[in-house]
């Protein structure tokens, strides 16, 4: 497959609900619950239209299918576009460094 650096990463705040379920409190131990819930991921779609198939259930993250709000474009659009290879990095890179901000993130694999 040739990649052309169409990859992007993006990021979803979700209801914060999803902070108060144990399987993320565990993956979220230095969590600060004044701070939201968020999702990061990456895709080789637009965050847009990522973000809508999540919600249409379209290889969706249950999290952001029913809890996802909105994209959140300031955390992750200077990041974009990228190839195949950095946005695997990046997503995981991002949400380390969203959790060490405090964040409770989801997503990131």
């Amino acid at each position: 497959m040739s990649d052309k650096s169409h990859h992007n990463v993006y990021v979803v705040l979700l209801d914060p609900v999803v902070g108060g379920m144990s399987r993320v409190i565990k993956q979220n131990p230095r969590r600060d619950p004044r701070k939201p819930c968020l999702y990061v991921g990456m895709t080789g779609l637009t965050p847009e239209e990522r973000f809508k198939k999540h919600k249409k259930g379209i290889k969706d993250s249950t999290f952001v299918r029913n809890h996802g709000k909105h994209l959140i474009q300031k955390l992750y659009e200077h990041l974009n576009p990228m190839s195949y290879e950095e946005a695997v990095r990046m997503e995981k890179r991002l949400a380390a460094n969203l959790r060490r901000q405090g964040y409770t993130v989801t997503g990131g694999h």
